[in-house]
């Protein structure tokens, strides 16, 4: 009879940790990221019905990375805890923090199980207020664990390159346009330092928009929409650039 392989309960979870991240980085990368009339999530998606983000409930959008079937299960228990909850006592009981710890519990418990291998999923959930002070973000790993996030968060893929880009240019009080253009000049950076184009019919982005009249915030930007927000926000950038050139040959001018 063969003695079993021992492997010691740190090296087996430090295994599954490395397994999901792997597992993770193989997807494409997306974004959240704060503006002044909300949160807009922006990610590359060929697919136009298998989407990366989605409703939960009135105020609350759910954007994940990994592999789809094991994201999409989590979002259809997310939308059954919200309708239950908002039911059973008031639509204002349904947050994002409630929702972000059952999503919680319910990855650390696979995550921790040895029955079963961990999921390959990185989740954002998100919340508007009624101003940008009230605006939540949070980032569930494959672990279960919970991060605040401010301003902007990347997951999936090269979120830590994209993550890096983002904390230096995000800028509090930013037009959806701009918040938009920068998502994508993010997303379309390559760990090599070379930058891609990405183009529109690529694109999936969706909003939780506080000036929408409706209670439900949630919005897809598709089509011309979002064309027009590209385009505004290209327009944006080569405006500053321009500005930003004239200031530096005018201070030029002065030294001399």
């Amino acid at each position: 009879m063969s003695t079993p392989f021992y492997v010691s309960p740190q090296q087996a979870m430090a295994d599954r940790a490395e397994y999901a991240r792997k597992g993770i980085a193989r997807g494409r990368s997306l974004v959240v990221l704060q503006y002044a009339d909300g949160i807009v999530f922006v990610g590359e998606n060929p697919s136009r019905a298998l989407h990366k983000f989605s409703e939960i409930y009135d105020r609350i959008g759910f954007a994940a990375a990994g592999k789809y079937n094991e994201y999409e299960n989590l979002r259809i228990g997310g939308v059954r805890y919200a309708d239950l909850r908002g039911y059973t006592y008031d639509r204002d009981d349904v947050t994002a923090r409630g929702l972000a710890n059952v999503y919680a519990q319910t990855l650390g418990t696979i995550f921790s199980s040895a029955a079963e291998k961990p999921y390959e999923v990185e989740l954002v959930v998100a919340e508007v207020g009624e101003t940008p002070e009230g605006d939540q973000i949070y980032r569930l790993p494959h672990d279960g664990s919970i991060v605040d996030e401010h301003g902007s968060v990347a997951v999936g893929g090269n979120a830590e390159l994209i993550s890096n880009y983002l904390d230096q240019r995000h800028q509090d009080g930013m037009s959806l346009a701009e918040a938009l253009k920068l998502a994508v000049q993010a997303l379309s950076r390559e760990s090599n330092g070379t930058q891609r184009e990405i183009p529109a019919e690529r694109l999936e982005v969706a909003v939780l928009d506080r000036t929408r009249p409706q209670s439900r915030k949630f919005k897809r930007i598709v089509g011309r929409q979002l064309g027009r927000l590209l385009e505004a926000g290209g327009a944006a950038t080569e405006a500053e650039s321009s500005e930003n050139g004239e200031d530096s040959e005018e201070s030029g001018a002065s030294e001399e």
